[in-house]
């Protein structure tokens, strides 16, 4: 049963005067319940939570807070007043000295230091340290995780896990930390809020669920349609067949990463590519830096090959940047050795990704010399055909940027980016301040990707889905190399007072989990060969009946019949589904073994 409620909406209704955001809206928020607010770019997620911070004044409805309880909420961009020190701005929340002291601390925040002028993750740190310090009943945090490092996030989760009793309503990008802190989801969709009494990580179950129960409501004529819909509400989910690719592909990267890393120390989205680069881009051997006094880099070797994924994750500050500028030759080493490839061409988006002229429509800012099409992948694009594999409405491309969203001028920033042809791509944290939408476009498009990547990110979900190797900047001038994604470092990196491991990198047969047998049985081996068969049949099933059912003459002709092909194309995509999943859990096996 649900706590009683500290903070509640009911009937409450938002839209500035114009189309609501969201109406008709019941919501509790109760003494440690732990909730996400999920939603697509531009729903009204964070009105929504200003409206539960009674910060917005209602169309409709009411607020209601339990008297006497406290609610600290946390917004995404943090305004510091002129000449306020950083230990102003967190006493500023109602805290109690002793506690915001301990939290600034920790958070290695400077008291006196004064708050104008902070860098976006110490920002951050700063804000955090405010809504933390009083001490609240609930929580409201709009993206707490944005500009922070990983320490620092990791830190946060466990405060809130472990040691913060309150009740707490966030929305995050970050899926990772969604799932491990959240007990309860709310879905803003289209105006409409549902709730689940299960945290992020059955999300996509819960709302495919919502949708497909929708969908045999309304009329099937509109297929099509009612697919790019899912795409749109559901991201990656509703492309689980391109997943599966994505997965052999990436598991066979990281097994080739684990076979050459040294060991002496260590929507229908493409980039452009350059022409092939040669088999190695950079060898870097015995690379060290220093500033001063200050170690950055110490005798640090690695090799980057065609088509690698590298992620360089560590501390705000450790040197992560320092190590990304001598790879792509910007930065000098003090001592070692940095070698290129031949015909390398290299495409570097920074943490602003690009510079937006805002008097600029969204055709003129990617067809600069005019026309109406550009050049994406060796292929001529109309640019309106582009604009809409990043979301926008056809009725979007001659307005001006002026006009966007934040998150509308993320994905613009990033069609200009990505239509670059470069065959290695580098990417200095590319997910900040991106919607979940977004977030999957990036992941399709660099999973499609075939040139090499070098990337900095501070997103464990997003390692994971993309990198075949990491290299950690642990400060002091330790670097480590580890092949796999953020989890596959978390489980090879030492212990604190463990000295580093040479090469830290597993074998390639311990890149997935070990099988238990020794060899595929009958019907494992049956069904790997007669899979990719059967997977075909499907497959050109689903494009019969796809056909089909886009024919509006039909339902006219013979709704009876509709329907039966409606409720086929159903059952045959949920095979295809499942056939797919069965062909990979064996392939993998098979590999393993083979290995």
């Amino acid at each position: 049963m649900a706590p009683p409620p500290l903070l509640a909406l009911r009937g409450a209704r938002a839209g500035f005067g114009g189309e609501p955001l969201f109406s008709d809206v019941d919501a509790t928020v109760g003494r440690g319940e732990r909730i996400c607010l999920v939603g697509r770019n531009g729903g009204g997620k964070s009105t929504l939570l200003k409206a539960f911070a009674g910060l917005i004044d209602l169309e409709a409805g009411e607020r209601f807070q339990q008297p006497g309880s406290v609610v600290a909420y946390l917004p995404q961009e943090t305004a510091f007043k002129p000449d306020e020190t950083v230990a102003e701005h967190v006493m500023s929340g109602g805290a109690e000295g002793h506690r915001a002291a301990a939290l600034m601390d920790r958070l290695d925040l400077d008291p006196e230091r004064k708050a104008v002028g902070l860098s976006g993750g110490e920002s951050r740190r700063v804000a955090l340290a405010r809504v933390l310090a009083s001490d609240p009943d609930i929580l409201l945090l709009d993206e707490p995780t944005n500009h922070l490092d990983l320490p620092t996030i990791e830190w946060l989760e466990d405060e809130l896990l472990l040691r913060f009793k309150g009740g707490f309503l966030t929305i995050s990008h970050d899926r990772s930390f969604l799932t491990r802190l959240t007990k309860a989801t709310l879905w803003l969709d289209r105006g409409m809020l549902h709730r689940h009494e299960e945290g992020y990580a059955s999300f996509e179950s819960w709302s495919d669920q919502i949708l497909a129960d929708e969908e045999q409501e309304r009329n099937r004529v509109e297929q099509h349609l009612k697919a790019e819909a899912r795409y749109l509400h559901r991201g990656v989910t509703a492309r689980r067949r391109r997943n599966q690719r994505r997965l052999r592909k990436l598991d066979s990267l990281r097994k080739a990463r684990a076979a050459l890393v040294r060991t002496d120390k260590k929507a229908a989205l493409t980039a452009a590519n350059a022409p092939e680069s040669g088999r190695v881009l950079i060898d870097a051997v015995g690379i060290s830096k220093s500033f001063g006094d200050q170690v950055i880099i110490s005798d640090f070797s690695t090799r980057v090959l065609r088509g690698d994924r590298i992620g360089i994750i560590g501390r705000n500050g450790a040197g992560k940047t320092t190590l990304l500028r001598m790879l792509t030759g910007e930065l000098e080493p003090d001592t070692g050795t940095i070698k290129f490839g031949a015909r390398l061409e290299l495409m570097h988006s920074d943490q602003r990704r690009a510079v937006l002229d805002p008097n600029k429509s969204l055709w003129d800012t990617l067809c600069p010399e005019g026309g109406d099409s550009l050049i994406v992948q060796g292929r001529q694009r109309h640019v309106v055909a582009y604009l809409k594999d990043f979301l926008f409405d056809e009725s979007q491309a001659r307005s001006p940027v002026s006009t966007l969203s934040g998150g509308e001028r993320n994905r613009l920033a990033l069609a200009m980016n990505l239509a670059k042809p470069c065959n290695l791509m580098v990417l200095d944290e590319p997910t900040n301040d991106l919607d979940l939408d977004t977030l999957d476009l990036l992941e399709d498009m660099l999973s499609e990707y075939d040139g090499t990547l070098l990337l900095v990110s501070h997103d464990r979900d997003f390692l994971d889905r993309l990198v075949s190797g990491v290299i950690a900047v642990e400060g002091n001038g330790d670097v480590g190399e580890y092949v796999g994604g953020y989890e596959d470092y978390r489980k090879q990196r030492p212990s604190p007072n463990e000295k580093p491991r040479p090469a830290a990198v597993r074998k390639p047969n311990e890149i997935s989990a070990r099988p238990k047998s020794t060899r595929l049985s009958y019907r494992e081996k049956t069904d790997l060969e007669l899979l990719p068969n059967r997977i075909a049949t499907l497959t050109a099933q689903i494009k019969d009946l796809e056909t089909r059912l886009a024919d509006p003459v039909f339902v006219q002709r013979d709704r009876s019949a509709f329907e039966a092909a409606a409720a086929e194309l159903e059952s045959v995509q949920s095979e295809i589904e499942a056939a797919e999943e069965r062909w990979l859990e064996l392939e993998l096996k098979r590999e393993a073994l083979a290995s």
